[in-house]
């Protein structure tokens, strides 16, 4: 439950600190007081979009504060998974805004973002504002009320992440299907790009090959005369192996005279017999060389064949056009299996829709089930808040298509008079029946979803006396099992609330301040009499006063 609220600089408050406790609280104050200043300002901690002109006038920031009690909300385990500290008798949440816009949150100390902020706050308040009567035509809040009446939520996630699976196939068929469109309208110049790769037959290292070859046969009469010049000067009568012998031959004859002269003459004969071994291959490479004109002209055209793909392609070696072919090669099977992969991923579709549909009857069920409770509940409470003749009906319908929360469409029917057809409740409900549907609607789904705290904002909108009275009554009845707090205007309602507290302005000093007090037993005396009286209050105000303090 709500134990403290702490706001400061915020639109017209300083400062204020308010304490709360369990059961039922009323909070009442004139009109333009600030009663929805501090539902604005309560609003940030549920996580509402924070802004600079929240901000008191002349001041650099605002700040929010709420300490819960958590102690019998099985809250633990979301402490724990969010790496959050846990005191479950003292939860703080907190916001602050700065002047140039910024916002942050944090839970006991420990910054968090704003959605980890309205998960947390949303298991633990639920601000009921006036517009929010609203809401009573909206077929998915309607269908949220039947929901929580079904207790359904685990069948409501599992059919949701069915659905999630089932528009995620349906999103990569409709993507699949366009790449295979695109591809197939270029298939036939993939083929030719590929089919030119493929008929040149290229190897890796032809490239170099062609060219070191075209060098030889273009320069082979240049090669044969100087192979033939280092033959002479290597072989022919005192040249250079003749030379070389004599050498030999000399150091032989001193070798074992001298200390380097075994080692020398092992060199020069290593020396001679490795450019014997020369002379003999460029002997044999110089007889074999002989011009190839039609063999150079095969060169020469290869090579242009192959220059003219790497132009062509934008690429600079064989290697690139052998990858380039490879890629070619598995874009070409690719698209050859758009076939099977589409026919693969609608029978994925296929099977998703069948689990879509069956999860979706299931979900059907336990909102049919949750009809009749919801029906006999609310006009149990309606007939009770002075509608004798009600009828109300909870209208489930098949609807055209699957969506995120299944394939009903849930209206609530409603009339409060005999002889009245039922019809749509915003089509026919005034303000005061629209109130009192709506308190009873919060009452049922506040029991059932075990909420520690709900606010009131002026849901007696349009009632008044009895009516008022009995609206009372069901609040109180409500705070037997959570946390209750009920701004009004009524003196029924006030009357019965176990702590009353009153929001008054400021004029006195320099600008204009927020205010608000708990009010002792005398204080809140005068202020029920007011509310009945206006600004003068009479002794008879007073008495009745009394009488409706007195009652509670």
């Amino acid at each position: 439950m709500l134990k403290t609220l702490h706001i400061s600089n915020y639109a017209l408050i300083s400062e204020i600190n308010i304490g709360f406790n369990s059961g039922f609280s009323v909070i009442t104050g004139e009109t333009g007081a600030g009663k929805s200043i501090i539902i604005g300002a309560l609003s940030l901690i549920l996580g509402q979009r924070a802004e600079s002109r929240f901000i008191k006038e002349g001041e650099e920031k605002a700040i929010v504060e709420a300490e819960f009690d958590i102690r019998d909300y099985r809250l633990e385990h979301f402490f724990e998974i969010n790496e959050l500290d846990f005191h479950p008798e003292q939860c703080i949440i907190r916001r602050e805004i700065t002047a140039s816009g910024k916002s942050r949150a944090f839970i006991n100390d420990t910054p968090v973002s704003l959605q980890l902020l309205r998960e947390l706050s949303a298991k633990l308040i639920d601000i009921h504002s006036q517009h929010e009567n609203l809401l009573l035509s909206d077929d998915q809040y309607q269908l949220q009320v039947v929901d929580n009446m079904a207790q359904n939520a685990s069948i409501l996630k599992q059919y949701q992440q069915y659905y999630s699976q089932w528009k995620n196939l349906q999103t990569q068929l409709s993507q699949l299907q366009k790449t295979a469109d695109k591809q197939l309208s270029e298939l036939d110049y993939l083929k030719f790009q590929f089919q030119q790769l493929e008929e040149a037959h290229l190897s890796e290292n032809e490239q170099d090959d062609l060219e070191m070859e075209l060098e030889t046969l273009s320069h082979t009469e240049e090669i044969k005369q100087e192979l033939q010049k280092a033959v002479f000067l290597l072989t022919d009568e005192q040249k250079s192996l003749v030379l070389l012998k004599e050498v030999i031959d000399a150091v032989g004859r001193i070798k074992s005279y001298i200390s380097e002269g075994e080692n020398w003459h092992k060199r020069l004969e290593s020396v001679y017999i490795e450019l014997k071994d020369i002379a003999q291959e460029i002997t044999s490479l110089e007889e074999n060389i002989d011009f190839h004109p039609d063999r150079l002209e095969w060169v020469d055209q290869r090579l242009n064949e192959i220059y003219t793909l790497e132009k062509k392609f934008k690429l600079s070696s064989i290697s690139e056009l052998l990858s380039l072919k490879e890629n070619l090669k598995e874009e070409l099977q690719h698209i050859e299996s758009f076939d099977e992969e589409i026919d693969a991923l609608k029978k994925k579709i296929a099977e998703a829709h069948k689990n879509v549909h069956q999860q979706a009857e299931l979900l059907t069920k336990s909102r049919l089930n949750a009809v009749e409770p919801i029906e006999k509940f609310l006009k149990e409470q309606l007939s009770r808040l002075g509608m004798p003749n009600i009828q109300f009906k909870v209208e489930i319908t098949d609807a055209a298509e699957f969506s995120e929360t299944g394939k009903d469409t849930v209206q609530f029917l409603f009339s409060a008079n005999k002889n009245q057809s039922l019809q749509p409740v915003a089509q026919i409900a005034s303000g005061g029946e629209v109130s009192r549907l709506m308190l009873s609607i919060k009452s049922l789904m506040a029991h059932r979803a075990g909420l520690p705290t709900i606010i009131f904002d002026e849901i007696d909108t349009g009632v008044s006396g009895e009516i008022a009275h009995r609206m009372a009554e069901i609040m109180k009845e409500m705070s037997k099992n959570m946390q209750v707090i009920a701004i009004t205007h009524l003196p029924q309602i006030a009357a019965k609330g176990n702590q009353h507290y009153r929001v008054f302005k400021d004029d006195s000093g320099k600008t204009t301040q927020t205010h608000i007090n708990l009010l002792d037993r005398e204080e809140r005396i005068w202020e029920v009499a007011q509310m009945l009286s206006g600004e003068n209050v009479t002794e008879v105000a007073l008495g009745n006063a009394k009488e409706l303090l007195k009652s509670e």
